[in-house]
C-alpha cells in the first residue's frame, strides 16, 4: 500500500485552508481540533469504516506519543473505529508495513485517520497539527516509510534539525501525555458526533 494515500487524494479542497496548528493548552484546541476532524468525518457514507491508526513506539518517550493516544481510544467502551497502534501492540517502523496490508485487508476503503509524533522549531513544541491527506512517518529521522491516512493529526513533541533520535529519547513524558489525551478525546468526540443515529421524535397521533 506504499503511496496508496497519495494517489487516493482528488479534492478540489486546498488542504491549507483545512489545515489546523494550535497548542495543547490553548483553552479552544479542543472544540477546534474536534471540529477539524468532524468536518471530514460527516462527509463519509455512513457505513464506510473508520480506521485510527497511532504510529509511533513505547522505547521512545516522544515517539510514544502515537501508542499513547491508541491506548487511549483503546478504552472507549462501544468503538465505532477500528484502532491499530497502542502501547501494548504498537505500530512501528518494523511493522508498518504489514499493519497497512491488514488494514486493507480487514475492510472495504476504510477511511483512516493518522496520528504521530514530530520535530519541529521551538516555538512550536507542544503544538497539534491537524491536516488533510497522509502523515509520513519517520520523515523527522530521515527514515522512508509509507504514508499513512485520509487525514492526519501530529504532535510536535520537541526540536528538530539536530541528533534527533536522541531528542525523541529525551522527551518529557508529561508534555507528551498531555498531547494525547488531547487528540485521543478530540477523535472520540469527532467520531461519537457523525456515527451518531438521529432518534426520530415520535409524533403524538
Amino acid at each position: 500500500m506504499n503511496g496508496a494515500w497519495e494517489k487516493r487524494q482528488h479534492s478540489t479542497v486546498d488542504p491549507a485552508a483545512l489545515s489546523l496548528k494550535i497548542h495543547y493548552h490553548d483553552p479552544t484546541v479542543l472544540r477546534k481540533l474536534t471540529e477539524r476532524i468532524g468536518s471530514q468525518l460527516k462527509q463519509l457514507p455512513p457505513d464506510r469504516p473508520i480506521a485510527v491508526v497511532c504510529v509511533g513506539t513505547d522505547r521512545s518517550t516522544g515517539d510514544s506519543l502515537g501508542p499513547l493516544v491508541g491506548s487511549l481510544l483503546s478504552r472507549e467502551p462501544n468503538p465505532k473505529f477500528e484502532l491499530y497502534g497502542t502501547l501494548d501492540e504498537p505500530v512501528h517502523a518494523m511493522n508498518l508495513n504489514d499493519t497497512l496490508l491488514r488494514i486493507k485487508g480487514a475492510s472495504r476503503n476504510p477511511f483512516v485517520i493518522a496520528v504521530d509524533a514530530c520535530l519541529g522549531q521551538v516555538s512550536s513544541v507542544g503544538c497539534i497539527q491537524f491536516g488533510l491527506g497522509p502523515v509520513h512517518p519517520g520523515a523527522g529521522v530521515n527514515k522512508e516509510l509509507p504514508p499513512v491516512g485520509d487525514i492526519h493529526i501530529t504532535g510536535i513533541v520537541n526540536v528538530g534539525g539536530f541528533m534527533e533520535y536522541f531528542v525523541l529519547q529525551n522527551t518529557r513524558l508529561n508534555l507528551v501525555m498531555k498531547m494525547s489525551d488531547v487528540i485521543a478525546q478530540s477523535i472520540l468526540d469527532s467520531i461519537r458526533s457523525a456515527r451518531t443515529e438521529s432518534i426520530p421524535f415520535a409524533l403524538p397521533e
